[in-house]
């Protein structure tokens, strides 16, 4: 029996409820038919219209993104951006898509902040800013917090940091610790966070999108790393594809051949 868009939906919700998404928010099944039998899965960061044509030539009719195409109310579908022509793609050729994005960052097992953790090899993690929800009988919040295995120089642990995230570069705040082992993480946008990081006791807050102002909040208490957007979040990819494969077998899962990061580096 094929499986449909809506228990791929459902099973997404069972690991990263879309009630604990944040109120801003627009994770969900955004596009398309939630009855449909689902032919193949695309796994991406972003939809554009060079996924849905990824789709397309791979025979997939469901795109799993983490960012929302979506984010506010559409007023017309005339093509004039990106978000409109992405939509209208994905409606003419019968391509359903959902976004999971701030409830996978809310929660700790399977989330966004524990494969980040993961890769740098990080122990002892707990969720960073923490919130009890009703619908889950496990603590959630935004962020996470622990050790890496054993102390670093701080220049040691932003090569390490580049090498395992394939960073080009790190935009940081002074050096204020010549070794650092207790690092808080919120991939995406996570200055909202400084505060708890450093109410946590982390020497090192791994985060990006910081404005000029904003890193002079280290004020000497903290090192902030703003590793880019993209980049602290290019993993999720596979984690998703982690979890749609261990789940489903009547349908392939493709990860995107493309980077969608909007930024580059001369």
């Amino acid at each position: 029996m094929k499986n449909t868009v809506i228990e791929v939906y459902e099973y997404l919700d069972s690991i990263a409820p879309f009630e604990l998404q944040e109120s801003y928010d627009n994770a969900g099944l955004i596009v398309g038919d939630a009855t449909a039998e689902v032919t193949g899965v695309m796994l991406c960061l972003d939809s554009t219209e060079a996924i849905i044509d990824e789709a397309i030539e791979k025979g997939c009719n469901l795109i799993i993104a983490h960012h929302p195409i979506v984010f506010k109310g559409l007023k017309q579908f005339v093509g004039d951006n990106y978000v409109q022509r992405t939509i209208i793609k994905a409606i003419k050729n019968d391509i359903a898509i959902i976004a999971i994005h701030t409830n996978l960052d809310n929660v700790l097992i399977n989330g966004v902040n524990e494969m980040i953790a993961n890769r740098l090899g990080m122990k002892d993690l707990s969720i960073l800013a923490p919130k009890t929800q009703d619908i889950t009988e496990d603590v959630v919040g935004a962020g996470v917090v622990g050790k890496l295995s054993e102390k670093m120089e701080t220049e040691e642990f932003f090569d390490f940091l580049k090498e395992k995230m394939e960073l080009s570069v790190i935009k940081h705040t002074e050096i204020c610790f010549k070794k650092v082992q207790k690092i808080a993480i919120c991939g995406g946008s996570g200055g909202f966070l400084l505060e708890h990081a450093k109410a946590a006791g982390a020497q090192v807050f791994v985060t990006s999108d910081y404005k000029y102002h904003e890193y002079f909040d280290a004020d000497g208490d903290i090192i902030i790393a703003d590793i880019g957007h993209y980049e602290s979040e290019q993993y999720t990819i596979a984690l998703l594809y982690k979890l749609v494969k261990e789940k489903f077998r009547t349908f392939a899962a493709h990860y995107t051949l493309q980077s969608t990061n909007p930024i580059y580096y001369y």
